[in-house]
């Protein structure tokens, strides 16, 4: 096995983790909706989860640990990715808040924090901001 090959195994199991911290954040109410459902497909895609391991995480979710990023940088990249994709989606009104704040514990931001966060991060894909200033706001979100 060549170094790319260890290093993309690597990635794709990252990305399988990532993908089974957010269904297992989608099933904490027993069941996933019809939004839930379309975010995941496209979150899938995004990650590159094909549809064989798709169906696999779907059924053994609990099975992958949990793995949410470690720096608080990681933790607002990742925000701002599931932020755009959730605005993207067009989930409307409170439950496009709802799903956010679910994925904001996921990715293991403070549950106390949760609804401001996710306020917050939908505001600021709204008006479409870059990376570098999503995180610059959300940084400085209690100044």
């Amino acid at each position: 096995m060549s170094f790319s090959d260890l290093f993309e195994s690597g990635f794709q199991k990252r990305n399988q983790d990532h993908f089974a911290a957010i269904v297992r954040v989608a099933m904490s109410d027993g069941i996933i909706n019809d939004a839930e459902k379309a975010f995941l497909d496209r979150l899938a895609t995004r990650l590159d989860i094909n549809e064989h391991d798709y169906k696999e995480i779907l059924k053994d979710y609990a099975s992958h640990p949990i793995n949410a990023p470690h720096s608080y940088n990681e933790r607002l990249e990742r925000l701002y990715d599931l932020a755009r994709m959730v605005w993207a989606d067009h989930i409307e009104g409170p439950n496009q808040v709802a799903l956010l704040e679910k994925l904001c514990i996921g990715l293991g931001f403070n549950q106390d924090n949760v609804k401001y966060i996710a306020d917050k991060a939908l505001t600021l894909v709204h008006y479409e901001v870059d990376l570098d200033e999503f995180t610059e706001k959300m940084k400085n979100m209690n100044q």
